[in-house]
């Protein structure tokens, strides 16, 4: 790891790397990427699904379940990334566009 800062960009390059280095490309489909993400995604809803509002708060109070938490984050991201890197979406142009429309679509009250 680098002391660099981290932006989107970088992270995307490192990721690509990491499966290049592997020989992962081949699987990196949209496809499967999008199953990927789904299943990463579940792991993180399991982690909360019988959690009452107020126990899934102070989730992050007990270190091993931050821990996952964490590490669910960060899997979900990590194929977001690489699925937006597959389909040549900038992640942060899109989602200022998605914000903008929101805007229209729910003035504010």
């Amino acid at each position: 790891m680098t002391d660099e800062p981290l932006d989107v960009a970088r992270l995307q390059r490192r990721l690509a790397e990491f499966a290049a280095a592997r020989d992962w490309q081949q699987y990196h489909t949209p496809k499967n990427l999008v199953s990927a993400l789904s299943v990463e995604a579940s792991e993180l809803v399991e982690i909360f699904q019988w959690l009452t509002p107020e126990q899934s708060s102070r989730v992050m109070a007990d270190p091993d379940t931050a821990h996952k938490v964490t590490d669910e984050v960060a899997d979900v991201l990590a194929y977001l990334l690489q699925l937006c890197e597959v389909l040549d979406i900038d992640p942060l142009a899109a989602l200022a566009a998605k914000i903008d429309r929101n805007e229209q679509r729910f003035p504010r009250a």
